[in-house]
C-alpha cells in the first residue's frame, strides 16, 4: 500500500521529464530509477544467502515487465503507434541475455547450482552482458537525442526538478522494498507457496511496483510510446545491467551468485520476449494484444507455482 503513492509520483515525474527528453530517453530514465529497488533487494538477498530468491526475482522482473506491465499498458491505454526502431533492439537484448544465461544454467544442472564452477562460468557472461547493453543502449539513446521533440508545455516541471523528485521517490521506494527481503520466509510459509514462487512473482512485482504503476499511469494519460518504452527498456535493463551488476558485486560477498537460472525461468523469459516482439511487430498497440499478454503472464504464474523449489 505504501508503494501506491510512490508509483503515482514516479509516473507523474517521468511524464514531466519526458517533456524535455522525449519518450525514448524518458522511458530509460524511468527504468533506471525504477530498477534501483530491484538492485537493492537483490543485494540484500545475496547478503542473506538467498540465491534462489535473487535469480527468481530478477527473472520474474524481466517477465513481468514484458507480459504484465506491457500488457496492462496496452489494455488500459488508447490504441496508438509505437517506436519499433527503439523497442526491437531492446527485445533483441533480452533474447541475447537468455542465450548467454544458458551456459551457466547448464553448469548448474550438471551439479549443485551454487558451486564454484557455476560462479566462474557466470563472470564472462556478466561482462559480455554489460558490454552489449552499454553499446546498444548508447546507440539507442543517441538516436533519440537526434529526433525532433515538441517544446515542453508550460505546466511541465523543469528537468532538474523532475530528476530530483525521481531520485527522492526512488530512495523512498528502495527503503520500503528492503523490508520485503526479511519477510519472504514468513510470507511463503503463511500462504503455503514455495520460496521460488514468492521470489519470481511476488518479489518481482513488488520490487518494481512503483515503476509498474508509473507505466500504467502514463498509459492511462494516452502517452503510449512513453509507457511502452518504460516496460520494454526496464526488462532489457534488468537482464543486461542489473543481473550482471548483482553477479559481479556478489563476488565481494561470502556466497557469490552464479547465473544458474532454472529452465523454467529461461523458457519464460524467452517466451515473454517472443510474445512482446509479436505484439510490437505491427507498430501499434491493441487492447486485445494487451489482454493476451496478461493471460500469458497468468499461465507463467501458475507454472511457477507448480514448479516449487529447486
Amino acid at each position: 500500500m505504501s508503494l501506491i503513492p510512490r508509483a503515482w509520483l514516479i509516473g507523474e515525474t517521468t511524464e514531466h521529464a519526458a517533456e524535455h527528453t522525449g519518450p525514448g530517453v524518458g522511458g530509460f530514465l524511468n527504468a533506471s530509477f525504477g530498477n534501483a529497488p530491484e538492485l537493492i533487494i537483490a543485494l540484500f538477498a545475496v547478503g542473506d544467502g538467498l540465491p534462489q530468491v535473487v535469480r527468481g526475482s530478477l527473472a520474474g522482473s524481466v517477465i513481468s515487465n514484458l507480459l504484465l506491465v506491457f500488457g496492462v499498458t496496452q489494455a488500459v491505454g488508447p490504441e496508438s503507434a509505437l517506436d519499433r526502431r527503439s523497442l526491437f533492439p531492446q527485445l533483441g537484448l533480452v533474447g541475447a541475455a537468455v542465450i548467454l544465461f544458458t551456459g551457466p544454467a547448464i553448469v548448474g544442472y550438471t551439479g549443485p547450482p551454487e558451486r564454484h564452477a557455476a560462479v566462474v562460468a557466470s563472470i564472462p557472461v556478466a561482462l559480455a552482458l554489460l558490454v552489449l547493453y552499454l553499446a546498444v543502449t548508447g546507440r539507442n539513446l543517441h538516436r533519440h537525442r537526434r529526433l525532433q521533440r515538441a517544446e515542453p508545455s508550460d505546466t511541465a516541471w523543469a528537468l532538474p526538478v523532475s530528476l530530483g523528485v525521481l531520485a527522492v521517490a526512488t530512495v523512498a521506494t528502495a527503503f520500503v522494498s528492503e523490508i520485503l527481503v526479511g519477510s519472504i520466509d514468513g510470507f511463503a510459509e503463511a500462504v503455503g507457496a514455495s520460496e521460488f514462487f514468492i521470489a519470481a512473482v511476488i518479489v518481482a512485482i513488488v520490487g518494481n511496483a512503483a515503476e509498474h504503476g508509473g507505466a500504467i499511469v502514463i498509459a492511462r494519460s494516452g502517452k503510449m510510446k512513453l509507457a511502452s518504452e518504460i516496460a520494454i527498456s526496464s526488462s532489457a535493463q534488468v537482464a543486461l545491467l542489473v543481473v550482471p551488476v548483482v553477479m559481479l558485486l556478489s563476488l565481494f560477498f561470502a556466497h557469490p551468485l552464479p547465473l544458474s537460472f532454472r529452465w523454467e525461468e529461461l523458457a519464460a523469459m524467452a517466451g515473454a520476449a517472443i510474445l512482446a516482439f509479436a505484439t510490437i511487430s505491427d507498430g501499434c498497440t491493441r487492447r486485445w494484444e494487451g489482454m493476451m499478454l496478461i493471460a500469458a503472464y497468468s499461465v507463467v504464474v501458475v507454472g511457477f507455482f507448480l514448479a516449487g523449489n529447486r
